[in-house]
Parts: structure tokens; sequence; C-alpha cells
């Protein structure tokens, strides 16, 4: 079992995390990427920096591995999070599962992606096409930061 979890400054590269994540006893090796996109909640979205309590969201994007491998196992886990600024369509997050079955390694997918918007201290400042940045919570609430 590989269950991998880290955080990274540079690009996150789809076909190296299934690599990293496959093995000749698993079927299906499913990758998931998070992009940064152009709107949210309908603003307009030119660029986000995200930011981590390093020491702590290291820890718990392994944990999310190797729980998921676990619970949805036997497979293979590797969770990178970027940091740092981001533009438009750049992977933000990808999460690479390898399971002996394509629906189990949906399911993988799916809970590692919910467990670390729900347990990993990763915040981002979403940048506007008006000049303002503001930092948006896990829910989506905007809080308005300094300027």
């Amino acid at each position: 079992m590989t269950a991998v979890g880290r955080l990274t400054n540079e690009p996150i590269d789809a076909s190296s995390l299934a690599v990293e994540a496959g093995s000749p006893s698993f079927g299906a090796i499913l990758v998931f990427l998070g992009v940064v996109r152009d709107i949210n909640d309908g603003r307009s979205v030119t660029a986000i920096d995200y930011s981590a309590y390093e020491a702590m969201a290291a820890i718990l994007l392994g944990d999310i591995a190797r729980e998921g491998a676990e619970r949805h196992g036997p497979a293979n886990v590797v969770i990178v999070h970027r940091l740092g600024e981001l533009g438009l369509q750049e992977a933000s997050v990808g999460i690479a599962v390898a399971n002996a079955h394509r629906d189990d390694a949906y399911q993988l997918s799916r809970w590692c992606i919910d467990e670390l918007k729900r347990r990993v201290p990763i915040w981002k400042r979403e940048h506007y096409t008006d000049g303002t940045r503001e930092w948006v919570d896990p829910t989506g609430a905007a809080v308005e930061a300094s300027r």
C-alpha cells in the first residue's frame, strides 16, 4: 500500500501522480485535479494564493491518504496540494488513487477531496479582475482581507 500526502510549491503533474499511485495489482487508476477557475460566487477571478499551516497540513494529508487506503482498500493514494500564487487552470490539488475496481477508486477519490476540504488547514485568497483580493473559507463565504 502506498499512502502519500504532501505540499508543493511546484506545478502538479497528473501523469507523475498516476505513475506514483499505480501498481500491477490494481486495474483502476483515477487522477483528480482541482484547478483555478475564472469565476467564484459570480466574481471574475484572475488567480489564487494558497497558504497553509504547513507542518500540520502535511501530516493531515498523509493521514487522509492512509485512512482512505485502509477504508477503501486495498488501495494506493497520493495527495498533493500546491501552495503559492496560481493562475487560471493551474492545478491546486492532485489526488491519484489506484484500486482493483473503478467504482472503489471513484469513491476513494471523492472521500479524499471531501476530507481534505474538511480537515486540512489550507487557505486561499482570490484575486479579482477589479484588483481586490479576498480570503475565502472552505464553505465558500468570502472574508474581506485588508487590501
